[in-house]
């Protein structure tokens, strides 16, 4: 089985300080976040960013300064813009996050509206999703396939019989927000997308743990960090991402999964070829 690829999204755009102390919002903060992360494993950070008072924002200059930073410390790690922003902002807004130097290798392409609980709907029209996709693929960078449900990887790829996308094909499965996340629903969504393609998982909440020692078994890529899940095990809030990357390598190491470094996530993704 292939080497295991850690993806921490170290702070999101809803978590905050009042959930878990550790959430980052200033760039040291998510310096701080992104190098734990690093340090135990993780090969891609994706990557939101807030203003100091914890607002959440995609606008360029924000992003360029923590990416630069994050660069002095992780100088090879595989940095992954969120093009999602927060709910309620503009096509224009989200894709600020790519407009960085240098060009961002890799990036998130939501690909569906979903429902985000109470009145919250992010909403992905086909027109945004496919006008997204033309755009990273004229910038050369790799899109993160972020799908909640079967319907989106439908929506994926019909964007990808358009030629929106360059194959092999990454998906990162959301599950336990408008899918709920068994191991069923884990298979079902693996199954359903194209031979060849690499894939990710990330369970919301109390759903982290199974999906990930789930996805690790089945030969998926796992996603953990602040952004999806607060607590390293039932009432104990985790102290850093760190924290949970060194879990995720844990269960790995229990499943036989060797983890990947940043250059040979490189290449397990086609990253830049």
């Amino acid at each position: 089985m292939e080497k295991l690829i850690i993806t921490a999204a170290i702070c999101g755009a809803e978590v905050t300080k009042e959930q878990n102390p550790a959430v980052p919002y200033t760039i040291e903060e998510i310096v701080r976040e992104a190098k734990s992360a690093y340090d135990a494993g993780a090969s891609i950070i994706h990557l939101h960013v807030r203003w100091d008072d914890g607002t959440p924002t995609q606008e360029t200059k924000r992003f360029q300064e923590a990416v630069d930073a994050i660069r002095k410390v992780c100088p090879d790690v595989i940095i992954q813009p969120s093009t999602g922003g927060a709910v309620g902002m503009t096509d224009l807004e989200r894709l600020a996050s790519t407009d960085i130097v240098p060009t961002p290798e890799f990036a998130t392409l939501d690909c569906g509206t979903c429902n985000f609980g109470g009145d919250e709907i992010f909403v992905n029209t086909d027109n945004t999703i496919f006008n997204f996709a033309k755009i990273m693929k004229e910038r050369g960078i790799k899109p993160e396939l972020e799908v909640f449900d079967k319907g989106m990887i439908d929506i994926a790829l019909k964007a990808d019989r358009k030629g929106l996308l360059v194959h092999p094909l990454h998906f990162d499965f959301v599950l336990g927000v408008q899918m709920s996340a068994t191991i069923r629903d884990l298979v079902f969504m693996a199954g359903s997308i194209p031979a060849g393609s690499t894939w990710t998982a990330t369970g919301l909440g109390r759903n982290a743990w199974h999906i990930a020692a789930a996805t690790i078994s089945m030969g998926g890529h796992v996603r953990v960090g602040f952004e999806d899940n607060l607590y390293l095990e039932k009432g104990v809030l985790a102290k850093s991402n760190g924290e949970m990357v060194e879990k995720a390598v844990k269960l790995a190491k229990l499943l036989g999964r060797e983890i990947a470094t940043p250059n040979e996530a490189r290449e397990i993704l086609s990253i830049n070829k």
